[in-house]
């Protein structure tokens, strides 16, 4: 077994820990677990953090669990929570339960033996236990002082917080107990805003069982300038490539400011604490080169998509801002080439329309309605000057017929300038 806290220590990923957690961990092959809400099909990279936290419990050489809380997320935890979440049903919850046990496959081995990563839901526990029965066995452990005295209770009691969101950290208690009683897990980990709830739990481990338990978070992670990590304007990043696309979770990363780089690249990344050291001193030696940023979008990429995805997100990459070919634009799938072009001007012509047009200034005007120029003589002005390319290739005469190769047998791309593109879709 490697040093778990130590390694978590120079890479800025423990917020707090209970007293003998490391003594325990230096001790034995120990179980520890960290839950993860399904309330959605997908995790997103807000996540991430917490995933890494038990990918390194692993490779440590201990046993990581990873609870989906089928039954907690139909309750809602009110921790950095300012309103009440809607509930979901049974089936809703399974669907997104699968999900995230894909996703979490890319980080964590679920069959390499002792240690190998354990997959538990926490409504198989709840779903046959009445209610007298929870507050024989777990209510009368904790007392309504104690709740009371969470940061994440108060920080509500002035908006209003329902008894159900009250009895979360009850309910989360309950968990750890039974997985400390059922697996002999005895370390509960999580972000630092879970501690109220973890620390419920190794209480009512104590005064239940007498049994010791033990806690342990990492920072929440936030950018330089104190904005929540993981956020943009269109919402989360997830990791599910249906809903973020590859290349756009690749350009998340490619786009992190500097000095969130130097955190990000060791909280994400499993690349050593020398070769972090070294990669920070060449970014700083030359920050346009964007090493740092460059590094961190490929290993994340890989790890959740593929090679293969990074690759592709790579040259799309180049079509936008490199010095790409016509070659390397019809190498991306069509996925990816509407996911590079995402909210580009676009407009519909049918193959007659295309088979029509008299030359390419006037499919550029007349034929695409005026979509990229106005008239014929502003399209053969900008070609003669050299502005336009289609697919790559620059127009060297308007008068050229528009005999291109479709891209995905269906799309043109026309770039006006530098900066301006258009997307011409040819359908039937």
């Amino acid at each position: 077994m490697t040093d778990f806290i130590r390694e978590l220590q120079w890479r800025g990923m423990i917020h707090d820990m209970t007293p003998g957690t490391e003594e325990q961990l230096r001790k034995e092959m120990t179980s520890a677990y960290i839950g993860f809400d399904p309330t959605a099909p997908s995790l997103h990279i807000g996540n991430l953090a917490t995933i890494m936290l038990l990918m390194h419990f692993q490779q440590a050489g201990h046993k990581p669990f990873a609870l989906v809380g089928g039954a907690t997320g139909m309750v809602g935890d009110p921790s950095g929570k300012s309103e009440e979440r809607n509930l979901l049903d049974e089936e809703t919850l399974r669907i997104n339960q699968a999900g995230v046990r894909k996703q979490l496959e890319k980080f964590l081995n679920f069959d390499c033996g002792a240690n190998s990563a354990v997959m538990v839901n926490n409504y198989d526990w709840f779903k046959n236990m009445g209610y007298l029965e929870f507050l024989r066995d777990a209510g009368k452990y904790i007392t309504v002082n104690y709740m009371m005295a969470k940061d994440s209770v108060k920080s509500r009691l002035e908006t209003g917080l329902s008894y159900t969101e009250f009895s979360y950290q009850m309910l989360q208690g309950y968990d750890f107990y039974y997985l400390f009683a059922q697996h002999g897990v005895k370390l509960q980990m999580g972000g630092s805003d879970q501690w109220g709830n973890i620390t419920t739990g190794t209480e009512y481990i104590r005064r239940k069982s007498g049994g010791e338990a033990y806690a342990l978070t990492t920072p929440l992670i936030t950018r330089a300038d104190g904005a929540k990590f993981g956020k943009t304007e269109s919402g989360n990043v997830w990791l599910d490539p249906k809903i973020t696309s590859p290349y756009h979770f690749y350009q998340f990363w490619l786009n992190i400011a500097d000095e969130d780089a130097k955190t990000l690249i060791r909280v994400f990344t499993l690349l050593d604490q020398e070769k972090i050291s070294n990669l920070i001193r060449q970014h700083d030696e030359d920050p346009q080169k964007r090493i740092l940023q460059k590094t961190l979008a490929k290993e994340i990429t890989v790890r959740v998509h593929s090679r293969q995805e990074y690759d592709k997100a790579v040259s799309a990459s180049n079509i936008l801002f490199g010095k790409s070919t016509t070659e390397d634009l019809g190498n991306i799938d069509e996925d990816t080439l509407l996911s590079v072009f995402e909210g580009v001007p676009q407009q519909s012509i049918s193959s007659n329309d295309l088979i029509k047009a008299s030359d390419i200034a006037d499919l550029l005007s007349v034929t695409t309605s005026g979509l990229i120029f106005q008239s014929k003589g502003e399209a053969r002005r900008m070609i003669k000057g050299g502005g336009v390319s289609i697919n790559k290739i620059r127009i060297e005469s308007p008068e050229q017929r528009p005999d291109f190769t479709l891209l995905q047998n269906k799309y043109l791309l026309v770039q006006k300038g530098k900066k301006n593109y258009f997307l011409i879709k040819v359908v039937p």
